[in-house]
């Protein structure tokens, strides 16, 4: 499977997302290239995931895992099967059907194995261009892995090119600005106020109007 999602990164994504959307990377040197990492990003649009997917070389891809809602992709057979095997996504019950399941479990166990996870801790996709409160479970993760690096990405564009809600693709020029790794801070607090910080100063990078 490792060869077939190469193999459509090469012919599919790559092209959709050079050609399509213009889509500029700043800060590519920060781009973690091994595990164990969180690359953690901001989420509106249905793009966010494959557009950040397709920044890392062909022969990195492999290590990349998307960490995703497992009733939303797991839902119908074809979609379960692409998001599985080419999107090589970590499935979460988000719902918690089982109290006596750990949902951070399989990310951890993921970040043990040397993988990359990709997270979104906004959650569910927010409306296009605007923020949503960051959920803690990227401090989580690392309250336990102290030495596993977060590595903020802001994102600008792709919730105008895909919005939530949207099927048709609109070209539309993003921008993507990858800053320096954030490590655990003492607490869950004082973490996600270093995330936030960070988030804020690459949004202030781009330089692009407050947020509407």
């Amino acid at each position: 499977m490792k060869l077939l999602q190469a193999i459509l990164f090469i012919i599919l994504i790559r092209p959709l997302i050079s050609i399509v959307i213009g889509m500029n990377i700043r800060n590519s040197q920060n781009l973690p290239l091994a595990g164990p990492a969180i690359v953690a990003a901001n989420h509106n649009s249905h793009l966010d995931t494959l557009t950040l997917m397709s920044i890392w070389p062909i022969q990195k891809v492999h290590l990349v895992r998307p960490v995703a809602a497992a009733d939303y992709f797991l839902s119908h057979w074809l979609l379960a099967w692409l998001s599985l095997n080419i999107m090589h996504i970590l499935p979460i019950d988000r719902k918690r059907t089982d109290p006596n399941v750990d949902p951070l479990a399989a990310p951890r166990n993921a970040l043990d194995q040397g993988e990359i996870l990709l997270l979104f801790p906004e959650g569910s996709r927010g409306e296009p261009e605007q923020r949503s409160r960051y959920k803690t479970g990227i401090a989580r993760l690392v309250e336990q892995r102290p030495d596993t690096p977060i590595i903020p990405v802001f994102m600008h564009g792709l919730g105008k090119s895909l919005p939530r809600g949207d099927f048709w693709l609109v070209p539309f020029f993003a921008d993507a600005v990858i800053g320096d790794p954030i490590y655990w801070q003492g607490s869950i607090e004082e973490t996600m106020e270093a995330y936030e910080t960070a988030m804020e100063t690459l949004a202030e990078e781009l330089d692009i109007p407050e947020w509407e």
